[in-house]
């Protein structure tokens, strides 16, 4: 694998170092010895396949008779822009001062806490005396501990098998927390939630994957999926053999969500014999960072309902709204509201510990609630859950936290809404100003940031980038995103790897490098889009 990964990486160097001498005006230098992509070249240099003699030739696996299925699947959010990166910085790393820039900045991937965000402390609390109950006992730690943390603890271990976060559980998880996670779900919607309706899961990603098994039978069944979309979406269908139906939000209006162009796409698919089984909608928005107004949601569950699809709501963003005019509201809300039931519509949402303001992204918790599905239907999401016999317990516990935190009253409260409070407020102010920012950049447009970890801004390239990205064999987004990471230091993901109208550019970028970072990230940003415009303007 490094094998594999050195050579792609060193072919992706070259072809970034050749297109930038080949695009350069006449009066730039050419390409000195003592060059950061010099430098960087001598590095991979070391790594070359070549000098790694290892001979698979002989072995009965090649990648032209693994799963096609597999080779299909991409996923930019880890893609080769972000291994570009990690050589980088090692290369930062044997090598200080080798670049014009002293450290990478990752703004590709909504990963809270490796760029420096604290953990909530009430949740650790919890689930470091849950780990080690021991504690529990000693004296020492009601000083150590805040009261309704080692109450809490003391609640969930009863629940536990044995007492002990390294067993199995049931495989929809714990009993005891999927009852407090439907109570917070009741307190949040206003309506019922039955902990049987929930399976607990390694982060939303797994109940994603567990859903496509269930709805995909072969490439004639389709779901209809927002472009621009989470690659996780068009991963999921190409790894179970399914077809993505792409509807395209409206960029003009803020990223709309028309029920017009989903009743076009699925007329559409519908003619080339695909059996549109489901639709995704991801609220508040990734990369695209909207929020749906309730009128936009009500519309989409009698799109549904009308249509006969499964409704899939991912809204693991639900507490990340920026906007003072917007307010995040589930599906289930909506379509109960609406006086719809069980038997009414077919709704799964998935919800995780990774995002919100704890960002909670390595304890792998989150869970999907699955309702408007048959006895027997129920049974065989049941089989594909047990198959993984059960999702890890502390991230199980921290799910369980997240949607029962510290209440009026408790010990923890105040500096638990503080440290919220803190963050949210926080990303509200970064987004604010990397937006202002974009906006002022020659030929760039940046929709406001409602919700979510993301901007989504579209650039318009001159037309000497895209030949030179053409040459290159590369997206004009991944074009200038290279540019911008051997420049700069600032990791962003190309919008082709989301998916976007044809013709038009994007990058999506975090808002969560921490905040006395930003105006680092403003400056390098904003010269050199510059010196990029001007050398390639034609």
């Amino acid at each position: 694998m490094r094998r594999f990964i050195s050579h792609k990486t060193i072919n992706l160097i070259s072809k970034t170092t050749t297109s930038t001498i080949s695009s350069s005006s006449p009066d730039s230098p050419s390409l000195s010895p003592n060059s950061p992509l010099a430098s960087l070249l001598r590095f991979f240099s070391t790594l070359h396949p070549s000098s790694m003699a290892s001979d698979y030739s002989a072995t009965p696996i090649t990648i032209d008779n693994i799963n096609p299925k597999v080779l299909k699947c991409e996923y930019a959010v880890r893609g080769e822009i972000v291994s570009i990166a990690q050589t980088l910085q090692q290369n930062l790393k044997d090598n200080p001062g080798s670049h014009p820039f002293d450290e990478i900045l990752y703004c590709n991937i909504g990963n809270p806490q490796s760029l420096a965000q604290q953990p909530i402390t009430f949740f650790r609390e919890v689930l470091a005396l849950c780990d080690h109950p021991s504690i529990l006992d000693k004296s020492e730690t009601q000083g150590l501990f805040s009261a309704d943390a080692i109450e809490r603890a003391f609640q969930i271990l009863e629940q536990i098998p044995g007492r002990a976060t390294g067993a199995y559980s049931h495989s929809q998880g714990i009993k005891g927390l999927r009852d407090t996670i439907a109570s917070g779900m009741k307190a949040r919607d206003g309506f019922p939630a039955d902990p049987n309706d929930l399976f607990l899961t390694d982060g939303a990603s797994p109940a994603v994957h567990m859903m496509m098994q269930l709805l995909i039978r072969s490439e004639n069944d389709g779901i209809l999926c927002p472009i621009p979309q989470y690659p996780l979406y068009s991963a999921s269908i190409a790894l179970h053999g399914g077809t993505l139906v792409p509807y395209y939000l409206d960029e003009q209006t803020g990223w709309g969500l028309e029920i017009s162009e989903l009743e076009h796409q699925l007329k559409t698919a519908k003619s080339k014999g695909i059996d549109v089984r489901a639709l995704v909608v991801i609220n508040p928005g990734n990369p695209t960072g909207q929020v749906l107004g309730e009128a936009n949601q009500r519309e989409i569950v009698e799109f549904c309902k009308k249509e006969g699809l499964v409704l899939l709501a991912d809204e693991v963003y639900q507490e990340n709204v920026y906007v003072p005019d917007k307010k995040f509201h589930s599906f289930k809300k909506i379509s109960r509201s609406m006086g719809y039931g069980e038997t009414d519509i077919s709704l799964v949402s998935f919800q995780s510990v990774s995002k919100g303001f704890y960002g909670e992204c390595g304890k792998r918790g989150g869970y999907m609630e699955v309702t408007g599905f048959s006895p027997e239907v129920r049974e065989q999401i049941y089989k594909l859950a047990s198959v993984n016999l059960c999702s890890n317990i502390s991230g199980q516990i921290l799910a369980s936290l997240i949607m029962s935190p510290p209440k009026v009253g408790d010990e923890s409260y105040k500096s638990f809404s503080a440290e919220k409070e803190a963050i949210l407020s926080s990303l509200a102010r970064r987004a604010k100003t990397l937006e202002d920012a974009l906006n002022s950049l020659e030929g760039v447009t940046c929709n406001r940031a409602e919700g979510a970890m993301y901007l989504f801004p579209c650039i318009n390239l001159p037309d000497k980038a895209i030949k030179a990205a053409e040459e290159a064999k590369t997206a004009p987004d991944a074009f200038y995103a290279k540019h911008l990471l051997n420049a700069t230091g600032i990791v962003v993901v190309p919008g082709s790897g989301f998916r976007q109208v044809p013709g038009t550019w994007h990058f999506r970028c975090t808002i969560l490098p921490q905040e006395e970072k930003i105006p680092a990230i403003v400056s390098r940003l904003t010269e050199f889009h510059k010196k990029f415009m001007d050398e390639f303007r034609g």
